[in-house]
């Protein structure tokens, strides 16, 4: 993970305020669930996925480019974290017709990997 930003709530607001290149963010997701990607043998190595991600998804999915990807990260945010980007950054979301699917799922991304640093701590 040395070339991926730190995980903190400064890189959480480069999230969502698109600092952060969709790649990027897909990849800080992936290393947080697990995917590690074999230079040595070219594919991804699942061994720290969970396995409801490892069965659907082998390889890491495009968070910001798919809707179905997106739904199940959102569904695995425990209830008590779902307004945690509200609840702890004070986000307010995004204005009406100032945003569209990328920034939502963006928006997903960056709850969930608050989520994620919580239950880490």
């Amino acid at each position: 993970m040395s070339d991926l930003p730190l995980l903190n709530t400064d890189t959480i607001w480069a999230i969502l305020n698109e600092e952060i290149e969709d790649a990027t963010v897909n990849r800080l997701v992936w290393h947080c669930l697990g995917y590690r990607y074999n230079n040595a043998t070219g594919k991804w190595d699942t061994t720290e996925v969970a396995p409801e991600w490892q069965d659907e998804y082998p390889e890491p999915p495009d968070f910001i480019a798919s809707r179905p990807a997106t739904v199940k990260l959102t569904r695995s945010i425990p209830p008590e974290n779902k307004q945690l980007l509200k609840e702890q950054l004070g986000f307010k979301g995004y204005k009406v017709g100032e945003f569209g699917p990328r920034q939502t799922r963006r928006a997903t991304a960056a709850n969930w990997l608050l989520s994620y640093m919580q239950s880490a701590s």
